[in-house]
């Protein structure tokens, strides 16, 4: 089964439960005069409403790329997220405002034994829904359903402190209802906050899992021509779409012949085990005289000396016009382009024959 019609049917499961908690707390809380409950099946209510925008935000983020949309529409997963952490905000919210004034003015609601065993079901059936939804949303990397199954484990919480309340009202006669709201509301407003940071993070473009990074450079260096990988960047269009760029470090006695074979193995491999697009640029590297071997050594010193500089790559000596170029990877807090000018007048002091030339480069990947 692929990934959205396992979204879909994990969705409509949720559906069908969230409806069918909707009809017996709404009717358990009517019938017991219980803000709790009533409010319980609310939330149920806004639960469904979140599986159905999961629903529609899965079928527009599967449609074909187009002219105007090259890459497609996966993003749109992310505003699904969004919208449904939102929803759970502002359930939070509702839950508060509700709550706070039940503090100030208690009122005791009818339990019986009959009606809290039936809101104790509920518990269970909305723990093991949660965790069905979210475990599902993990496995096929979908943040609407892990929105959606943090969401009813939140509340089962909601739910399990109705109960408390019920058997502590029932048993002496205490509302603790508007305290123990208040309390999962605050919890359920935290819970909403974080996943709509998560959400929008990813929409911003956040740093790729150096898990992720770490495999695909080493997948890259165990091609025997290459001496060294950089500069990866990967960039994602929807949960399962990603692309990026990279360059190898080669020899520059290699033929254009050679490059071409070895560019089209890495990016074969690369899709078929990671399922990414990549772009491979090039590095040479100069085969070697002692010349080449000692600038670039100063130059490796020179740039031991200052901590904010994390790598430098991409060296290269072009003899026919006096050329050094390398490329700086400075930490984003310094002020790089300070650093790399103070690298370029040490090591053009060292050797003025030839011209220097750097670029900086950001950390994107580690």
């Amino acid at each position: 089964m692929d990934r959205d019609k396992i979204i879909v049917k994990t969705s409509v499961i949720g559906i069908l439960v969230n409806l069918i908690l909707v009809a017996f707390k709404a009717t358990i809380g009517i019938m017991v005069n219980s803000i709790a409950i009533t409010l319980d099946a609310v939330n149920n209510l806004t639960d469904a409403l979140s599986s159905i925008i999961t629903i529609i935000g899965t079928k527009l983020a599967a449609k074909a790329p187009d002219k105007d949309h090259p890459y497609g529409y996966g993003r749109i997963e992310y505003f699904s997220s969004v919208i449904i952490s939102v929803i759970v905000l502002l359930a939070g919210i509702t839950a508060l405002e509700e709550s706070v004034p039940k503090i100030f003015n208690p009122v005791l609601a009818d339990y019986s034994f009959v009606s809290i065993f039936i809101i104790a079901v509920a518990v269970v059936v909305k723990f093991l829904l949660g965790r069905y939804v979210k475990g599902k949303g993990k496995e096929i990397n979908s943040q609407s359903l892990v929105a959606s199954g943090s969401d009813a484990l939140f509340d089962a919480v909601l739910s399990l402190s109705t109960v408390v309340a019920a058997i502590i009202s029932l048993i002496w006669h205490i509302s603790l209802e508007g305290i123990l709201g208040t309390i999962i509301a605050f919890v359920i407003i935290k819970a909403a906050i974080e996943m709509l940071s998560e959400t929008l993070s990813s929409m911003i473009g956040d740093r790729v899992d150096s898990e992720i990074t770490d495999k695909l450079k080493d997948r890259i260096g165990e091609f025997d021509e290459v001496r060294g990988v950089y500069d990866l960047t990967l960039h994602n269009y929807g949960p399962t779409q990603m692309m990026g760029s990279v360059h190898v470090e080669l020899r520059d006695d290699l033929t254009a012949k050679d490059i071409h074979k070895l560019t089209r193995q890495i990016v074969y491999a690369i899709y078929a085990e990671f399922g990414i697009i990549l772009t491979v640029g090039i590095y040479a590297s100069n085969t070697g005289n002692e010349e080449v071997r000692e600038v670039k050594k100063t130059l490796e010193g020179i740039v031991a000396k200052y901590p904010e500089v994390l790598q430098m790559h991409g060296f290269y000596l072009d003899d026919d016009i006096n050329l050094i170029t390398f490329d700086l990877i400075i930490d984003f807090e310094a002020n790089s382009h300070e650093v790399k000018e103070k690298i370029l007048d040490e090591i053009r002091n060292k050797y003025p024959k030839y011209h220097f030339e750097a670029i900086l480069d950001a950390d994107y990947s580690g």
